[in-house]
């Protein structure tokens, strides 16, 4: 016997879980594997991922469960896109899967059906416990270029204290070569490019159209003249360039998304431009919630880089305002930001649309 406490290892079918899940079987710990069913379709999370999931695990001589989680995936995930983006945001669903349909559900499997405590997923991050605080916290992948932390922001501390997260101290390249190494079927298996909604319905457009039918509405510039028209304000996003079907002599972006008039409008890359949001629904990780101004740095979209910013508390801890020190392009309702201290996350939550007010003083109320 190793000694080592067993572990139940999240499984999609792609390289990532499987070779975490090979590599905690190399060190010695006792693993199960356990994928959940989120959809039918091809892809990771569908049917096509629990065929790889349960081969893989017959490979290496382990249990493998399969849990039903279609229901849950279809009330936090799929109707909460549906309602974003029929309001005008742009929903993130990564942030909100990991914690209400992954994380949690699969700790609490882990623990009532198998007697298990700790969960281990193939993410690329890393978590350390902190003495000083008494605080686990949620760090920067070794590779930069796969790091995932942005998307575990949300993770409270009640699961990062039972998380492990095989890859977090490794490149995409040692675990293609590790994958290689444990002969698994995976090692050539292509990375998953997209959301898993897109990959199994093609696109996002396509996706909606199965639950927002089509609202033609007006494509008006920042003084309310009518540019053209659109199908629904479900299938834009603030700055967007390509895709809005108008003609302009200079290069049009996204600005906003009036969903009282059915409108979409639109400016040139200055009007898109924002110096500061809030940010609600904030989850405190790596540290309490602060009584002062912190200066550090932010993401606001996955593959943009981190930015200094200046994040000032509320009187509610699960709000905050973000002063930019330089303005941002493409500041979007529903997506995360996500701030860091170095290689730290601090905490992170959602943006929320412009105030009434700001929006008037903005110029855009009178539309």
């Amino acid at each position: 016997m190793s000694g080592l406490a067993a572990v139940v290892v999240g499984l999609s079918g792609g390289v990532d879980s499987s070779v975490a899940i090979a590599s905690l079987k190399q060190q010695g710990y006792p693993v199960v594997g356990l994928t959940l069913w989120l959809m039918k379709g091809k892809g990771q999370c569908c049917s096509e991922g629990l065929v790889d999931a349960a081969r893989l695990c017959e490979e290496l001589g382990v249990a493998h469960h399969i849990v039903d989680s279609r229901e849950i995936f279809e009330k936090y995930i799929v109707d909460y896109l549906v309602s974003g983006y029929a309001s005008g945001i742009t929903p993130l669903p990564c942030s909100q899967c990991n914690r209400m349909v992954k994380f949690g559900p699969m700790l609490a499997y882990s623990r009532a059906e198998l007697g298990i405590d700790t969960i281990a997923t193939g993410h690329y991050a890393q978590v350390r416990y902190n003495p000083d605080s008494d605080r686990y916290e949620l760090w920067r992948a070794v590779d930069r270029h796969k790091d995932q932390s942005y998307f575990l922001y949300d993770l409270p501390q009640e699961i990062l204290a039972h998380v492990l997260f095989p890859l977090g101290s490794q490149t995409k390249d040692q675990t293609r070569a590790l994958a290689a190494q444990y002969g698994l079927h995976t090692a050539t298996k292509p990375d998953s490019q997209d959301l898993c909604l897109i990959e199994a319905h093609g696109s996002m457009r396509q996706f909606l159209e199965q639950y927002l039918p089509p609202t033609p509405g007006e494509v008006v510039d920042m003084s309310g003249r009518v540019l053209g028209h659109h199908q629904g304000i479900h299938h834009y996003t603030i700055g967007q360039r390509k895709g809005l079907g108008i003609a302009a002599a200079e290069p049009l972006y996204v600005v906003a998304l009036d969903r009282v008039h059915n409108r979409v409008i639109v400016g040139d890359r200055a009007s898109a431009v924002r110096g500061e949001c809030t940010v609600a629904r904030v989850n405190w990780v790596s540290i309490a919630p602060p009584q002062h101004p912190l200066k550090v740095e932010v993401q606001i979209r996955y593959r943009t880089p981190a930015v200094p910013v200046t994040v000032l508390p509320t009187a509610d801890p699960q709000q905050v305002k973000l002063v930019f020190a330089d303005p941002q392009f493409g500041v979007t309702p529903g997506q995360a930001a996500v701030w860091y201290e170095g290689d730290r996350l601090l905490g992170g939550g959602i943006i929320q649309p412009v105030a009434e007010a700001e929006t008037t003083s903005n110029g855009l109320g009178s539309l």
